[in-house]
């Protein structure tokens, strides 16, 4: 019998083909010649699943933001069914965690982002997931801190999301400066300030 062929699985075969020549050598060699070639297919094969090079990015990085997506939403039914403020504030600072690169998977992760996140400035194709991840990450911590009855939610979530942005841009840039436990040391003294009121942690 003929062989069937999942599109949907050859397309994630090459979406992780582009994380891992993103992560080599830059975006700027991710071109769908060196990708085929990561991916141990033809271009012609690439491009029967892909109509064009902006679509394979964009599909690439959408990828990306459904992966970190995932993470999260696990994350947040543990915040959910903590039963103490030491619980929960432990698993608000999991799931904060996961938009950090803490681990070597999380530092890959990083180093695509801020690779696309960079293109997306002058590439239109990547603009919708970039705007996505940009909201996401505000929509994660603005719901975080409302539950928690931070005062003043639009302002703190810009801080905190700016916090989260800059430790992981600079983990990436200077990951021997920007260590793991560096970040979530400033993590938890962040969040640890989040009293609402002055009645406790967050």
């Amino acid at each position: 019998m003929p062989k069937v062929v999942d599109a949907e699985a050859r397309r994630r075969v090459v979406a992780e083909a582009v994380f891992r020549v993103v992560r080599a050598q830059g975006l700027d060699q991710a071109s769908l010649r060196n990708v085929a070639e990561e991916a141990g297919l033809a271009v012609g094969s690439v491009r029967h699943y892909f109509a064009d090079h902006d679509e394979l990015l964009a599909f690439a990085l959408e990828e990306l933001v459904g992966r970190v997506d995932r993470r999260v939403m696990a994350r947040v039914a543990r915040v959910r069914a903590a039963s103490t403020p030491e619980e929960r504030f432990a698993g608000v600072e999991g799931l904060l965690g996961e938009l950090l690169p803490l681990d070597p998977d999380r530092h890959d992760e990083a180093v695509i982002w801020l690779e696309f996140s960079h293109a997306a400035r002058t590439r239109p194709a990547l603009r919708p997931a970039a705007r996505r991840i940009h909201e996401g990450i505000r929509m994660v911590v603005g719901r975080v801190l409302a539950s928690a009855g931070v005062p003043d939610v639009p302002v703190e979530t810009e801080r905190l999301a700016a916090l989260l942005d800059g430790l992981a841009v600079d983990a990436v840039l200077q990951p021997d400066l920007t260590t793991p436990d560096l970040m979530r040391a400033v993590l938890r003294r962040h969040l640890a300030g989040l009293r609402p009121g002055g009645r406790g942690p967050l």
